[in-house]
């Protein structure tokens, strides 16, 4: 059994991937600073902590297989700028070194759509977004995001056989969240933010498994969001109307995303099963 540690395991998405892995029969350690057991409480910005939790603790667990990370400051604006930086890249660092010290080389962590230039009040270069185009971060959080990336780089290039992929995760929703969706219609520009986007936690946790389960080496970024939008009006006119200059690469699909999934379907077989239009329902692609 494949041994997976989860940081953050207890947030939105983390709970989501704990479940996700688990359910596919593999042995998940959570490592969360403000979790309850059976998690392990963990301060990433410790390096003697993160290196214990990758290597063994005693009457727990030994060896880790691969790691997960997704514990952050999870956006901008909860703390100074400078906070979010610190922590951020301190606890990123601290797991990559880690899981290098330990052996590991089968690392997942959590980056963002923000790299993609988001709020956007800058237009993108063109529609649908995908990840071609050089990162623009607009804030600390998102600069911190793309130095991730940077740095997950270099890690690989010191080692070849090791496979780092950064997820671009969307908006993350669950179930819940979404009986609030109808009403963002009232105003287009309201989510235009990024894009209309979102991901609901259990495809976040599907495109993690299937990262980790990736046949590959280097590193690798992929922007994962569901197939529609939030929105129950067209895709095709909610660019027309809110970035009326913004060439758009194709024809679009009636709710399809502008957060392109399509290099995470190709490469890592990743396909959103679930959408707000229809939660109890899979679905194969946006109509």
């Amino acid at each position: 059994m494949t041994r997976v540690a989860v940081t953050g395991g207890s947030g939105k998405l983390g709970r989501a991937v704990v479940a996700d892995l688990a359910g596919h029969g593999y042995d998940v350690v959570n490592l969360d600073v403000a979790a309850p057991r059976p998690a392990l409480k963990i301060d990433l910005t410790d390096f003697g902590q993160t290196v214990e939790a990758l290597t063994a603790i005693d009457d727990r667990y030994g060896s880790v297989d691969a790691v997960v990370h997704l514990a952050a400051i999870p956006a901008p604006g909860l703390l100074p700028n400078a906070a979010t930086f610190h922590h951020n890249i301190t606890a990123t660092y601290h797991v990559f070194q880690a899981a290098k010290l330990a052996g590991i080389t089968n690392v997942v962590w959590a980056s963002s759509e923000m790299v993609l230039g988001l709020p956007f009040t800058t237009p993108p270069p063109y529609l649908p977004v995908d990840e071609e185009y050089p990162a623009r971060p607009e804030s600390t959080y998102s600069l911190v995001k793309h130095l991730e990336e940077q740095m997950a780089a270099q890690f690989c290039r010191w080692n070849p056989a090791l496979k780092m992929i950064g997820l671009r995760f969307s908006n993350v929703m669950e179930p819940a969240d979404y009986a609030e969706f109808p009403s963002f219609d009232a105003d287009p520009r309201a989510r235009s933010w990024n894009l209309w986007g979102y991901i609901d936690a259990r495809d976040g946790a599907q495109a993690v498994r299937r990262s980790l389960e990736h046949d590959g080496t280097g590193c690798e970024v992929f922007v994962i969001a569901n197939a529609d939008t939030v929105m129950s009006r067209s895709s095709a006119s909610l660019a027309a109307e809110v970035f009326p200059g913004v060439r758009v690469t194709r024809e679009l699909g009636e709710h399809e995303t502008l957060l392109s999934i399509d290099k995470a379907r190709r490469v890592l077989g990743y396909e959103p099963e679930h959408s707000w239009r229809n939660p109890a329902a899979a679905i194969r692609r946006s109509e």
